[in-house]
């Protein structure tokens, strides 16, 4: 059986919200995973991201290929942008520090690195890219 090596972030990326302090988001070191599987990607931020609205906050997730730009999946915890695969999708556990990206039937083609990131009130994904 083939495996995909999924890589989230090693390193963490320190952000200013828009409360004006300094959110630290931790990821863990890489994962494997087999062809087909499901994968979880945990994201924990070390205070409280700003809440958007209901279950939703401002969180975003990217997918970097090696030697690529990082595209956007996920933003506003769990809203898809357009053309990205229904096998991608996020979730937050309701307290706006932990975060989890899903992708289910996972493809040769997911391999690279994920990042999660902190978004401010005003900031658009255009804005961090």
């Amino acid at each position: 059986m083939c495996a995909a090596s999924l890589l989230p972030a090693v390193k963490s990326s320190v952000l200013i919200s828009s409360v004006g302090q300094n959110v630290v988001v931790t990821q863990p070191a890489a994962k494997s995973v087999q062809l087909n599987q499901k994968v979880t990607i945990d994201c924990k931020a070390s205070q409280q991201v700003v809440q958007h609205s209901g279950p939703q906050y401002y969180l975003a997730w990217y997918h970097q290929k090696s030697g690529e730009a990082p595209k956007a999946l996920i933003y506003r915890t769990s809203d898809r942008l357009s053309g990205i695969s229904s096998r991608f999708s996020g979730s937050g556990s309701g307290n706006g520090i932990d975060f989890t990206l899903t992708i289910s039937g996972v493809q040769a083609e997911d391999s690279g690195v994920y990042y999660c990131q902190i978004l401010s009130e005003t900031e658009t994904l255009t804005d961090l890219l």
